[in-house]
């Protein structure tokens, strides 16, 4: 490969039109070098490694606005610019037609996870008019905006009221009047334990959670432990042949370990497995299962 903007053209040849996010470098050119085209910028991510002198020269090569995170285990921190044109930190990128706001100052993650687009997919083509979606641990609403946009209602479910903010701009981006939607902030258990009570049910329910949480009374929540609850509390809230998307990216559980914990949790559902997008092509680290009741 002469040229990383070689790299991207083939990159995009493998990805739906009307997609401008896409994963560039998995971690498998670079080790623990991760390379996100967003719109006309590049996020690199770097675990456990430095930007190399060779590697940079190549990212300056693009013409593109260049930023660059560390993904260390105690590292959290926003990007910094390294190259290329000043635009605006704040921009829209799209995925499958649909508009999502970035922003390379909003901390360490950047408003929608590239791992996710096949998913969010699914959910719109699964969604239509009539039905309700209820998306736990919502961050800036991806899965939110798809069932709207299918003719969903949907509930977004999220900790941080700024989140809930962005997911109505997500909406608002893609022509979605968000007065028809409902957002609730809070912890997701409390909630599911506060709709089980109303007998409020959902037609879908998606649960992608992080791996590891404090609720508002500070108490610890993990994948590996409590995920299983996790599933149990959602269908307790899952109207009549609804579905679960049950997913996470907990590196501690391995696939077979996570469809066990789902099964136990859901007995006599479906379980369907869901692959990464295809420019995820590095670790197999996502776990992703359609859970049809």
């Amino acid at each position: 490969m002469d040229t990383l903007q070689e790299l991207i053209n083939m990159r995009r040849a493998e990805i739906p039109a009307h997609t401008d996010a896409f994963r560039v470098v998995d971690g498998t050119v670079w080790p623990g070098v991760f390379i996100d085209a967003l719109a006309d910028r590049l996020l690199v991510s770097l675990r456990d490694t430095a930007l190399s002198r060779g590697l940079r020269d190549l990212l300056e090569q693009t013409g593109r606005a260049v930023f660059v995170k560390r993904l260390d285990k105690d590292v959290k921190e926003a990007p910094r610019q390294v190259c290329g044109p000043q635009l605006p930190l704040r921009f829209e990128i799209r995925e499958n037609g649909v508009r999502y706001i970035m922003d390379m100052a909003a901390g360490y993650s950047q408003g929608l996870f590239l791992d996710q687009r096949l998913n969010r997919a699914e959910v719109r083509r699964r969604c239509r008019a009539g039905m309700t979606l209820l998306n736990t641990f919502a961050y800036t609403g991806g899965f939110s905006v798809c069932a709207a946009l299918a003719g969903a209602t949907a509930t977004t479910l999220d900790l941080a009221q700024p989140c809930l903010s962005w997911c109505k701009e997500n909406m608002q981006a893609n022509g979605v009047d968000d007065s028809k939607h409902y957002f609730c902030k809070g912890d997701t258990l409390h909630w599911l334990a506060r709709f089980a009570r109303q007998g409020r049910t959902f037609d879908a329910i998606v649960l992608d959670p992080p791996t590891f949480s404090r609720d508002e009374k500070g108490r610890v929540w993990r994948v590996e432990r409590d995920y299983g609850m996790l599933v149990e509390k959602a269908a307790a809230c899952l109207a009549y042949k609804g579905w679960i998307l049950c997913t996470t990216n907990c590196r501690k559980l391995s696939h077979a370990a996570f469809r066990a914990m789902v099964q136990a949790a859901a007995p006599g559902a479906t379980l369907t497995h869901a692959p990464m997008p295809p420019d995820f092509d590095g670790e197999d680290y996502l776990k992703c299962l359609w859970c049809q009741f």
